[in-house]
């Protein structure tokens, strides 16, 4: 199994943190999860230093403040080519990317006749995929 790091931003994410971790960890046990934590107010940093103390699988990077999903997207993948990972898979904590398309997206990173790929994308505008309950102004 290759290395894999999820990482997951967050910003005030509390009540949907905990819950995705823990499913994140039932479709792929073996997999690190670190959140880049923007110093949210409403605990979700302390959260995940709580449950990082016993276990190993969930580091959390801590940010002064918000400085963005593309600048902590970059921290992430640089804290994984410095801890030698292989894979790294980027998911939003409000569930917008659900974890049960983990599995499919490393299976694929195995590519279709078996050779290994660079690159795996999810997408919800993909067939398959979907935007339900968007307003068109997110779309």
């Amino acid at each position: 199994m290759p290395k894999t790091l999820v990482t997951i931003a967050t910003y005030n994410e509390i009540e949907n943190l905990p819950k995705l971790v823990e499913e994140i960890w039932q479709v792929a046990p073996a997999a690190d999860v670190l959140v880049i934590d923007d110093n949210s107010p409403d605990g979700t940093g302390k959260w995940c230093d709580e449950k990082g103390a016993s276990e190993p699988r969930l580091k959390c990077l801590h940010r002064a403040g918000k400085l963005g999903l593309g600048t902590a997207t970059i921290a992430g993948m640089q804290y994984a080519i410095e801890h030698g990972y292989d894979y790294v898979l980027n998911m939003d904590a409000d569930f917008s990317h659900h974890p049960r398309y983990v599995p499919a997206i490393l299976a694929a990173m195995d590519g279709s006749d078996g050779q290994p790929v660079d690159v795996s994308i999810g997408s919800r505008y993909c067939p398959g995929g979907g935007t339900k309950d968007w307003p068109l102004t997110r779309r």
